[in-house]
């Protein structure tokens, strides 16, 4: 026997509708077709599926399971269209995000909290992409977004750019370097420098600053927390550099100083990374909005 939805549509309509008739307008489509439809069914099942002397049009006990079976198997078949059209309108879907910025967490937080009520119905997860190749793992569809500030030439990767900030010297307020306008390379020689346990080649301080001067600090400290790198550095433990948007309220702070990389201050970018096939996508596209939106309300601040 082959039944198709079209039979279990047809089963549910002339059960509700207690007639051909109603039930052929509700479908959209003639009487006769409706009729055809019927007697083909019942001919595959080999028994009667209606009780065709009742007024209303009654099903048989052999139509009342063919309509059980309808009412189990056609809401599923509906939210599954309704999840294929999600998917089609960018209304509901998937982001997993991979950062390669250890104190990025902090600044995403506030836009993952109003992207969820925009977008309830996709799934979010973040991911630390400094454990893992985050573009490769992109690529593989692994993770759908990589929040990074190394733009790579990757066929079928596009690299939005997100915003600008500058990394910043962070040091207690009684430290001998808080009297400088700026520091360089050079004054890190003496200095334990207080780090996020990442890559050198991740950090701001070494690839922009330090490593091309073939400078290196007198000790490095690495830390998971920025509240305890912060707590570290007020102590006069060691000096750290920090994005500027992670100490945005220390500059308020009389216990702390910050000061500018070089005489002309070090400006970096970060950049969302998405397949080029998502990258119109609504959420996606809303994400990115919204992640600007925060760094624009950071940079007031």
């Amino acid at each position: 026997m082959h039944i198709e939805f079209r039979h279990l549509r047809t089963i549910k309509a002339i059960h509700e509708m207690g007639g051909v008739a109603r039930a052929a307008e509700r479908l959209n489509i003639t009487q006769s077709a409706l009729s055809h439809q019927i007697k083909n069914l019942e001919d595959q099942a080999g028994v009667e599926l209606f009780v065709r002397r009742s007024k209303p049009m009654k099903l048989s006990p052999a139509g009342l399971r063919l309509l059980r079976l309808a009412d189990q198997v056609l809401p599923q078949v509906e939210a599954l269209a309704a999840e294929f059209e999600g998917l089609r309108k960018g209304s509901s879907g998937r982001m997993h995000i991979a950062i390669e910025c250890h104190a990025c967490f902090e600044w995403l937080f506030p836009v993952l909290e109003s992207f969820r009520k925009t977008w309830p119905d996709v799934d979010v997860d973040i991911k630390p992409g400094l454990a893992f190749d985050a573009l490769p793992a992109l690529l593989r569809e692994e993770v759908d977004l990589v929040v990074s500030s190394d733009p790579e030439d990757l066929p079928g990767v596009t690299f939005t750019p997100l915003f600008d900030y500058a990394p910043v010297f962070v040091a207690a307020s009684s430290h001998p370097l808080a009297s400088r306008p700026w520091v360089d390379a050079e004054d890190f020689r003496g200095e334990t420098l207080i780090t996020y346990p990442v890559e050198r080649s991740r950090l701001d301080v070494f690839s922009q600053l330090l490593t091309p001067a073939k400078v290196e600090p007198a000790s490095v400290r690495q830390v998971e927390l920025t509240a305890v790198i912060l707590l570290l550095v007020a102590s006069n433990r060691g000096v750290a550099v920090l994005p500027d948007w992670v100490v945005r309220e220390v500059k308020y702070s009389s216990d702390y100083v910050t000061r500018p990389l070089t005489e002309g201050g070090l400006t970096r970018s970060l950049y969302a990374a998405t397949r080029t096939a998502d990258a119109d996508k609504g959420f996606v596209t809303d994400l990115i909005a919204l992640a600007r939106d925060e760094a624009r309300t950071m940079q007031a601040a």
